[in-house]
């Protein structure tokens, strides 16, 4: 048969489901030739199949390069990373920093979603003040009012996109809100019986034009191997414009006298808030560093 181009939207029991540009999904296996290679195919991969006859299974004869990839959540092609915050339960912004620089040390576009402006919007705008020096898109959100769901859907259109961050900030009642995907089901395994699983994957929700990752719980992104802890400033956007100002070179922005960043965090240039957290995870990241050959 004709090859066809498609995307991956679920991988479960050595089975492929990709939905192709005739908006139906196909069941595919992939060739030996990957297994070979020690290539494993991944939700979010753009691939080139060759369909099943009748009630038979198709073949992923080609993966297409890849623009990034993730190890847990096992996917492939983000777009965005969106990060949601939400004033209850009490916002874990150290863990909305380790999420953006993982996003842009395995080149994600970051997003921060400040959800539920409804229940304290006074914290809310304290939240988006923080990251305002960070040149990433950050929108406040209430399902309720409907404040800044279409600055989200604006977001959402432009390609693969994740949910990320908390238990309870809203993720599920977002995505349903903007796109019309019902995280808790789960579109797929209403179309296919090999989705009705009783172990979760990784899974690209599709509607209307949107694509949407469900990771069944997914919170924080695989981290990558222990770097110089000197490099962990380059993931700070709002420290660039003073770096080259320190005294000494390589500064980390710590304790070192004639940083300037730590001036400018002084004057209100940088919020305290986020450099503070950074100087928790430069310690976390001194840490894994001196105990990488342990």
């Amino acid at each position: 048969m004709t090859a066809m181009q498609g995307v991956i939207v679920k991988g479960i029991g050595g089975f492929y489901y990709a939905l192709a540009g005739d908006n139906q999904v196909y069941t595919l296996r992939a060739r030996g030739v990957f297994r070979k290679r020690k290539i494993t195919p991944l939700v979010g991969d753009t691939i080139r199949f060759t369909p099943g006859k009748g009630e038979g299974e198709g073949w992923i004869d080609e993966i297409l390069p890849r623009r990034n990839v993730l190890v847990r959540p096992p996917v492939a092609n983000l777009s965005y990373l969106l990060i949601v915050v939400a004033p209850k339960p009490k916002p874990d912004l150290l863990l909305a920093d380790t999420l953006l620089i993982e996003a842009r040390r395995q080149k994600i576009a970051p997003a921060l979603i400040i959800n539920k402006l409804d229940s304290d919007a006074a914290l809310c705008r304290d939240i988006r003040a923080q990251y305002a020096g960070t040149g990433d898109p950050v929108v406040v959100t209430s399902v309720k009012s409907g404040e800044g769901l279409q600055s989200l859907e604006e977001l959402l259109k432009r390609g693969i996109c994740c949910f990320a961050g908390q238990s309870a900030v809203g993720k599920s009642s977002l995505v349903a809100a903007v796109t019309g995907i019902d995280l808790d089901v789960g579109e797929m395994s209403l179309k296919i019986d090999r989705g009705k699983h009783t172990t979760r994957h990784a899974e690209l929700l599709t509607h209307d034009g949107f694509q949407v990752l469900d990771t069944a719980g997914f919170s924080l992104l695989s981290q990558t191997e222990a770097e110089d802890p000197v490099l962990l400033k380059a993931y700070y956007p709002e420290f660039a414009p003073y770096d080259s100002q320190c005294r000494f070179r390589p500064c980390y922005h710590h304790s070192e006298p004639g940083c300037a960043v730590l001036k400018a965090c002084a004057c209100g240039l940088i919020a305290k808030e986020r450099v503070m957290r950074y100087h928790q995870l430069l310690k976390n990241a001194k840490e894994a560093w001196e105990g990488r050959y342990e």
